[in-house]
């Protein structure tokens, strides 16, 4: 039993760009409900994320987010039209794809998140097909 319920919960996401990868994250959706120089607080539908200026790359080299979704393939398709890969060249970029696991994955990664050759994906798109 909790001592009393959970009102909410965010992660804070490193950024090597702090205004690159809130640009990055409006063009996908999100809203920047609060900025300044050093944390911004972004949300889509009800759900928000801290993106923080800092980067260590043992940390962002191993982050990762998911973003549940009912349709993958419409994300998909507008990630296409927006020109992602060509507004944010050297993101990690890739359609969907059924994986072993039973999810539809798409895999985006934010700008400038690439640490040696391993790049640092933080949204996942995915939709459960029942």
């Amino acid at each position: 039993m909790l001592p009393s319920p959970v009102t909410d919960i965010k992660a804070f996401v490193p950024a090597r760009d702090f205004e690159l990868s809130k640009a990055f994250y409006n063009d996908l959706g999100f809203t920047v409900n609060f900025s300044n120089d050093q944390i911004a607080e972004l949300k889509i539908g009800a759900f928000r994320f801290l993106l923080q200026k800092f980067y260590v790359s043992q940390h962002a080299g191993n982050f990762m987010m998911t973003l549940n979704v009912d349709d993958a393939d419409a994300w998909w398709e507008s990630i296409q039209q927006k020109e992602f890969a060509k507004k944010y060249p050297g993101i990690m970029c890739k359609p969907p794809e059924m994986q072993p696991w039973g999810l539809r994955i798409l895999y985006l990664s934010d700008p400038r998140a690439f640490s040696g050759t391993s790049p640092r994906t933080v949204s996942l798109s995915r939709q459960r097909l029942g």
